[in-house]
């Protein structure tokens, strides 16, 4: 494997930090390298907000659930979708437009393609890093701290620093389970997350000294139904997104 292959295959999430600033130079390094993303049209529907007040810091580590890295970390970003800019500066267009599901899906899919790009240029810095769902647990509120417009919402933040510790790579589905040829083709696969979950059972067992043992269908199973975020197709609709 060739050296940005072994970078990407060397993924493991990162929530400890060493108490090392990430320098500006660093950082515009990374949203630079996050700005040559691919984007649908060449929209760039996307907005990064680095987040510094240890206020607002403490609040989005209470939104997301006690994630104390949120607070820690020497860099928090919070990728937005965002259809804003396209509204105020866009010329022949129709304003409804932004309402429909599909400029819902280019903004979010602009956003995540930036925020993995980012992170990807994070890694080859030296940082290590753990992207933040939990914001999501509250859009209204992460609306309100970080003065979001109409026709913006948060994606989902990313923590990054320089590594503190070694949690291990987490294994990840067998390659047949996500890759097919020509067509969706399970035969195969009962057998084939059966032995991962088996495998996962065993990671979890080393890393928590045998407090817990789930499978991956048990563990992710029980997390969906942990955090429904039932209020959140309301929110975006508040924003004016997916609408029609």
């Amino acid at each position: 494997m060739n050296e940005i292959i072994n970078l990407l295959a060397s993924h493991q999430s990162i929530r400890k930090y060493k108490n090392i600033p990430v320098q500006e130079e660093t950082v515009k390094e990374i949203i630079t390298a996050a700005q040559w993303s691919s984007s649908s049209s060449h929209f760039q529907a996307y907005t990064i907000i680095n987040v510094k007040d240890p206020q607002k810091r403490a609040a989005i580590a209470e939104i997301a659930g006690g994630q104390q890295w949120v607070v820690d970390c020497p860099l928090f970003l919070v990728f937005c979708a965002d259809l804003h800019r396209a509204q105020k500066y866009w010329k022949r267009k129709d304003d409804q437009i932004f309402s429909n599901n599909e400029m819902f899906l280019i903004a979010t899919v602009d956003a995540s393609l930036a925020g993995q790009q980012a992170y990807i240029a994070a890694s080859s810095l030296g940082l290590g890093g753990v992207y933040v769902g939990g914001i999501r647990n509250d859009l209204d509120a992460m609306g309100k701290l970080l003065n979001l417009p109409y026709l913006v919402y948060p994606v989902f933040g990313m923590c990054l620093g320089y590594p503190d510790d070694n949690p291990g790579q987490k294994p990840r589905l067998p390659l047949e389970a996500i890759y097919k040829i020509d067509q969706y083709e399970e035969a195969g696969d009962d057998s084939r997350i059966a032995d991962y979950d088996r495998e996962i059972a065993e990671y979890y067992r080393q890393r928590t000294k045998g407090k817990s043992q789930d499978t991956w269908s048990e563990r992710c199973g029980r997390l969906m139904m942990e955090k429904p975020r039932e209020n959140l197709g309301r929110s975006i609709r508040d924003k004016g997104f997916n609408q029609r």
